[in-house]
């Protein structure tokens, strides 16, 4: 009887976990069904820059691929890969880090195969510089292996997607890398002055720096049968035996001395030298885990023009992983025409990933491919960006002090200029790669950026208070912002902020994309309103406040209405058109409805 007894228990508590198990799937199933369909528009798109490679180490065993190393021959680690990956970022997304941050768009430094060696990273030759930053393009028909596979990249795109987040790859369509020794070694071209110098290993000795192999080793005044086993002539500009030397103006210049790619060219070329060398190379060497399967079919002569080359092989990316956006990179020296053409070929694109991939996270989705671009220097102005394929152009006048005085100068002026035109907007940030780390009262720099109309873009860390790397070893400008994100350190106070204020204006459209209203001086209140479609979302939001508050919300709430102070979790009920609140010590109140 008890055996019998035990076994009856024993069945019901199998029975118990496995409702138990299935209550939770589907919770969980639901969960993400609601965040991959949460009301989105660019226009309030809270965009998270991250720099890849110096955010998180997923996987440890691609840190050296290429066979680069972590550290150069001189203790530097300034421009060597940090080993942040895709994987790294998947992991990140699992753990709820963006979400709880508000973010509803991740932009990636570019993924694209980069040149496998190293350059002088300043006049000195005082560190090696790799292409860590994604911005010295190799092969755009591969993912670098640093960064991770196609797999790896499959599932980040798709898990973001769950997660109600659009993914947005940096692209280069200007330049490519420079040449390296070991890209010389690994596709067998070699302008060299002496055959006797490995350079697939070569590193400076203790009288030599990194600059020294550009005075000894490499010939650039001769070899030209070497150097037409590059790019070659057709594909770009260089200071090189039989290519067209650099221009002045802003399309055929040779910016910061990089590889100008003949962008402006309308005529029909081959396949680059040395990408016919590595694509046979690829094959041998079985690297099908990283060539983008929506590539293969361009990755031979097209007999079309450069660009049309590039922007063929960018659109794969979004045709095979979804992607639902770019930031342009020097959007300036390209002719606005091929913007306007890249724009077209990733709608095409991403409209046939929605077809092939329909229960796919993100296959519903109708918003059209996006792009922002930088025109370095632009601020709020509305130009010819705009009518040439760019949804947004990345605002460099955003003001980056840590002052909340001119709040309602900096607000008004962006409804009026944004909020007005619906073919308008702009993407704000405080700190980025290019223009350093802005830091002071990093509450109030919070307060400031998230809650300003339009677009608005986070570098990764700003979030943390991160600090810029204090490697004294060059003097070059845009090392120190790139520092590793800093997971050990971070600030529980400045986050907790940031985490608040984002989640609020993830949940509200209006925040980047309503109409602005100023309802009060001092202490500092406005209204942000939003009535679109089947959406009408109204909040109330203060800054500066300190004690008990009465604020009048006759604008947006009657009496009765049931209130919650986002910021604290505190609720109130409207009466006689007030609300009397307390804020929390930074003085922010996000006021919302709820039910009651």
């Amino acid at each position: 009887m008890k055996k019998k007894k035990k076994v009856i228990y024993l069945s019901i508590s199998i029975i118990l976990i496995l409702f138990s198990i299935i209550i939770s799937f589907n919770y969980f199933k639901q969960k993400n069904k609601d965040l991959e369909n949460k009301a989105f528009s660019w226009d309030n798109v809270s965009l998270y820059f991250v720099m890849t490679d110096r955010f998180y180490d997923g996987n440890k065993s691609n840190n050296n691929s290429y066979g680069r190393v972590g550290v150069d021959s001189k203790g530097s680690t300034v421009g060597t890969f940090h080993g942040g990956d895709i994987k790294g970022l998947t992991k990140k997304l699992k753990e709820g880090y963006f979400s709880d941050l508000g973010i509803n768009a991740i932009w990636i430094t570019s993924p694209v195969e980069q040149i496998h060696g190293f350059i002088s990273g300043d006049s000195n030759g005082s560190f090696a510089h790799y292409g860590y930053h994604g911005y010295y393009a190799l092969d755009w028909t591969s993912i670098d292996k640093n960064m991770g596979t196609v797999q790896e990249m499959r599932e980040f795109v798709d898990l973001a997607h769950s997660n109600g987040i659009r993914v947005v790859l940096d692209v280069v369509i200007n330049h490519t890398g420079f040449s390296t020794l070991k890209d010389m070694s690994d596709y067998d071209f070699s302008p060299i002055k002496n055959d006797t110098v490995d350079i697939s290993s070569w590193t400076p000795s203790e009288t030599e720096n990194f600059d020294t192999y550009n005075k000894t080793i490499v010939d650039y005044s001769g070899h030209k049968e070497e150097w037409d086993k590059w790019w070659g002539p057709d594909w770009i500009r260089a200071g090189l035996p039989g290519y067209t030397p650099g221009g002045t103006n802003d399309i055929n210049m040779n910016l910061s001395g990089l590889p100008d790619i003949k962008t402006e060219s309308t005529n029909p070329v081959d396949i680059p030298p040395i990408l016919k060398t590595k694509w046979i190379k690829d094959s041998t060497e079985k690297n099908n885990k990283w060539i983008i399967p929506s590539a293969e079919k361009y990755r031979e002569n097209l007999d079309i023009a450069p660009s049309e080359y590039i922007i063929k092989w960018l659109s794969a990316w979004v045709e095979e992983f979804g992607i639902d956006g770019f930031r342009c990179d020097t959007a300036k020296h390209i002719d606005m025409y091929r913007w306007q053409e890249l724009k077209e070929e990733s709608n095409k694109a991403l409209k046939t990933w929605r077809e092939n991939n329909p229960n796919k996270p993100g296959a519903k989705w109708i918003d059209d491919f996006w792009m922002t671009g930088e025109v370095f220097g632009q601020g709020i102005e509305k130009n010819e960006y705009y009518a040439n394929g760019f949804d947004s152009i990345i605002n460099f006048k955003f003001p980056k002090g840590d002052s909340l005085d001119s709040l309602e100068e900096i607000y008004s002026e962006y409804d009026d200029k944004i909020n007005s035109d619906p073919s308008f907007n702009i993407l704000s940030y405080i700190s980025s790669h290019d223009t350093g780390l802005t830091r002071g009262n990093m509450i109030n720099l919070g307060t400031k950026l998230i809650l300003s109309p339009g677009g608005i873009e986070i570098y990764y860390g700003d979030e943390s208070n991160r600090k810029a790397s204090t490697n004294t070893i060059t003097t070059a400008k845009d090392q120190p912002s790139r520092s590793d994100m800093n997971w050990d350190t971070l600030d529980q106070t400045v986050l907790s902020h940031w985490q608040k204020l984002g989640q609020f204006r993830s949940n509200h459209i209006s925040i980047g994309a309503g109409t602005h209203k100023k309802l009060q001086d001092s202490p500092y209140i406005f209204s942000r309103t939003y009535t679109k479609n089947t959406i009408n979302d109204k909040v109330i939001i203060a800054t500066n406040l300190s004690g008990e508050t009465t604020i009048n919300v006759s604008s947006i709430w009657e009496n009765s209405t049931s209130i919650r102070d986002f910021y604290t979790g505190k609720k109130y009920t409207v009466k006689d058109n007030k609300i009397t609140v307390n804020a929390d010590i930074n003085g922010v109140v996000l006021l919302e409805k709820v039910d009651k």
